[in-house]
């Protein structure tokens, strides 16, 4: 757990206690009769702190980011298996696949 993983818990809990206050200040209305027209200023300004700490937290804690081609250095685990005999050609695909074949060919 680094400083990532606390800035994150930091942003959500300002985006809770914004809904907090959000919620306490509608009642507040509610009780002098007023009519909502928006937040304060101030939750507002605690919610756009909170996502950008949340949001931050979520793209710097995973981690580092793996590459997707197959011949890179890096995928060594997504390679075929050493036992073949468990990888089966003779299924249900073969008629689906020559049904599109006819399709195309017309």
């Amino acid at each position: 757990m680094g400083i990532g993983f606390a800035v994150g818990v930091l942003g959500v809990l300002l985006l809770a206690h914004a809904a907090y206050s959000t919620i306490q200040y509608r009642g507040l209305l509610k009780i002098t009769e007023e009519e909502f027209s928006g937040p304060p200023i101030n939750v507002v300004v605690e919610l756009l702190l909170g996502l950008v700490f949340s949001m931050w937290a979520a793209l710097t804690v995973p981690g580092k980011f793996l590459s997707i081609h197959p011949d890179s250095e890096e995928n060594r685990i997504v390679s075929l298996p050493a036992n073949l005999d468990f990888m089966i050609f003779n299924h249900r695909g073969k008629a689906v696949l020559s049904g599109v074949n006819m399709k195309l060919k017309h």
